[in-house]
């Protein structure tokens, strides 16, 4: 899934995939999406992870947030201590609680 060059139905699927990720509580895995949404980058997603991070829904705002920010920089990994990192200091730029950061 997380390869380049896919046809527009294949594309467009993988897109809704990644909104949907970002849109619900974080799960054990669901770092793995940014490679989905690495492969897919373009306009429709950023804007719909643009939506997604203005959202009233914390976990979309989030998650969106550090899709985005990753697709920014496609040289950072995307691992678990990346993804802590990028959580906590989220929380201090907010002022809130940080999330899980499992």
């Amino acid at each position: 899934m997380a390869v380049a060059d896919h046809d527009q139905p294949t594309r467009a699927k993988l897109i809704d995939l990644v909104e949907v990720v970002v849109q619900r509580a974080y799960r054990c895995k669901d770092r793995e999406y940014v490679r989905v949404a690495r492969a897919v980058d373009g306009e429709d997603l950023r804007h719909r992870l643009g939506t997604a991070a203005v959202s009233d829904n914390p976990w979309a705002r989030l998650h969106a947030g550090y899709v985005r920010w990753l697709l920014d920089r496609p040289e950072v990994p995307n691992t678990r201590h990346v993804w802590r990192t990028w959580v906590a200091e989220a929380s201090r730029r907010q002022g809130g609680s940080s999330g899980p950061c499992r």
